[in-house]
């Protein structure tokens, strides 16, 4: 894999989708694909989505990644976080972290990563999780996102869903002094979560990386210096 740094700064010309047998839809989509800088630099860089430009960007800020780290990538396909993580612990090399990357869904190997097949809403599979670690966490990532039906209640709820089950999983798995990071949307934290989070953590924020595209209602909470899970 290039190593990666930022992305979106170089300029590419426009490309221009043709062709009256795709919808209008696909057309912007494609068009929107074909035209974005991040995605153009993830191929690049080796890099599986272009959604590790939004690690390295959170990481700019938050200073979260360091070599020796234990590391768990939540809902980690297509691996993207998951190939910044290894890089920026070094695992996989004498004296680096390493990194356990989660899903409920096969992926294709990553080097440096321990990939778990399982749904991280069953502690039974806690103890692989801890074996493969080596120890607790001291970085748990997550940037799932549910899919969605259309309905703004519902899709509301899942994701609510998704980011209360992430949280839980770092609480149990955290070390002290570890760091949590999750996807949420527009409106930020559900404020009883939120309310948990700052009892559990010295310091909570919210960032918007630049490769989360302006028209995307995502955010991202970032924990750090974990004090121990505060009772609900």
């Amino acid at each position: 894999m290039a190593k990666a740094s930022k992305g979106g700064g170089a300029r590419f010309a426009a490309v221009r989708v043709r062709g009256k047998a795709r919808k209008a839809s696909s057309r912007q989509w494609l068009a929107r694909q074909l035209n974005d800088p991040y995605v153009r630099a993830a191929r690049q860089c080796g890099l599986r989505s272009r959604a590790a430009f939004k690690l390295i960007e959170i990481d700019g800020k938050a200073r979260l990644l360091r070599p020796g780290q234990r590391v768990v990538d939540l809902g980690a396909a297509p691996g993207g976080w998951t190939q910044i993580a290894v890089e920026r612990v070094r695992a996989g090399n004498p004296g680096g972290g390493t990194v356990v990357a989660i899903d409920k869904d096969a992926m294709d190997p990553i080097p440096g990563a321990v990939l778990i097949t399982s749904d991280m809403t069953d502690t039974s599979s806690d103890a692989r999780i801890l074996e493969a670690l080596g120890g607790q966490a001291d970085v748990v990532l997550s940037d799932m996102s549910p899919a969605t039906v259309g309905h703004a209640r519902t899709d509301h709820l899942r994701i609510l869903t998704l980011v209360e089950a992430a949280a839980e999983f770092a609480l149990r798995h955290l070390a002290p002094g570890g760091s949590f990071v999750a996807k949420v949307f527009e409106g930020g934290t559900e404020q009883a979560l939120l309310a948990r989070l700052k009892r559990s953590f010295a310091r909570i924020r919210h960032i918007k990386p630049p490769a989360s595209r302006k028209v995307s209602a995502e955010i991202y909470l970032v924990a750090t210096g974990f004090r121990g899970a505060a009772k609900g």
